[in-house]
C-alpha cells in the first residue's frame, strides 16, 4: 500500500508524517524506517523508527532510489513501514510526471513485498494527475 501526503511548501506534511512515523512505532510489530534528506527529524522522529539521511547514499534518481529500497529490505525482512519525507529533495528530480511513474514502482515493489510505504512531495494538490490521486 502506498500512500502520498501532498501539498505545497508549508502546508504541514511533514508534522503529519511524523505523526504517521511515530504511531507506526507504537502500533506495529515490525521495523519503520524514515528517508529523509538532512537531519531536521533526528529528535522529532521516534528513536525507535530508523532514519536514513539520504545526503549519506548515492541516491541521485528514482531509478537509484528504487534500488536503495529494494536493498534496505533486502537487509530487513522485518520491515513493515517506509516513510520518504520530500520525494523531490530524496529523488534529486521535481518531474511530476517522473514521481507519478515511480509511485507506480513504489506501489508494485509494497504489493509484492506486504510494506506500507508514505510519501510526502512538495506540489500543489491541484497538479495532481489521476494515477497519483488514488494515492491520497
Amino acid at each position: 500500500m502506498v500512500k502520498v501526503i501532498m501539498g505545497g511548501t508549508g502546508s504541514g506534511k511533514t508534522k503529519e508524517l511524523i505523526d504517521r512515523v511515530n504511531a507506526a512505532v507504537t502500533e506495529e510489530k515490525g521495523s519503520v524506517v524514515c528517508i529523509a534528506r538532512g537531519s531536521k527529524l533526528t529528535f522529532d522522529i521516534s528513536h525507535d523508527a530508523r532514519l536514513i539521511d539520504a545526503e549519506d547514499y548515492a541516491i541521485k534518481d528514482y531509478d537509484t532510489l528504487l534500488g536503495f529500497l529494494c536493498g534496505i529490505h533486502a537487509g530487513n525482512y522485518d520491515i513493515t513501514s517506509i516513510f520518504i519525507d520530500g520525494l523531490y529533495k530524496v529523488a534529486g528530480n521535481k518531474e511530476l510526471a517522473q514521481a507519478e511513474k515511480f509511485l507506480g514502482s513504489l506501489e508494485q515493489f509494497a504489493e509484492k513485498y506486504g510494506v506500507k510505504i508514505t510519501v510526502a512531495i512538495s506540489e500543489d494538490v491541484a497538479n495532481a494527475t489521476d494515477n497519483i490521486k488514488k494515492f491520497f
